[in-house]
C-alpha cells in the first residue's frame, strides 16, 4: 500500500508537493505550479491547506546504514 510522504529528496520549502508528486506520480514542479496559482486565486486558504500539510503528513523515512535496530529494540 502506497503512503503519502513529504519528499526528503525533492523538496524547496518542506516537501509537500515533492511528496505528494511521487505519491500522484506527476512532475513535482507541475505541482508547485498549480500550488501558486490556486494561491493567488484562493484568497489564503490553499496557503493554510500547504501550512496544514506541512504539519500533518509525516516526513519520509530515510535509510541510516549506520543505524542497527536490533541494538535499540524496546520491549
Amino acid at each position: 500500500m502506497k503512503k503519502l510522504f513529504r519528499s526528503s529528496t525533492d523538496s524547496k520549502l518542506s516537501g509537500v508537493c515533492g511528496g505528494l508528486a511521487q505519491y500522484l506520480g506527476f512532475n513535482a514542479t507541475l505541482i508547485r505550479l498549480a500550488l501558486v496559482v490556486t494561491a493567488l486565486f484562493s484568497f489564503g486558504s490553499v496557503l493554510l491547506i500547504y501550512i496544514l500539510a506541512a504539519v500533518i503528513i509525516p516526513k519520509e523515512p530515510t535509510f541510516n546504514p549506520f543505524y542497527d535496530e536490533r541494538m535499540h529494540h524496546h520491549y
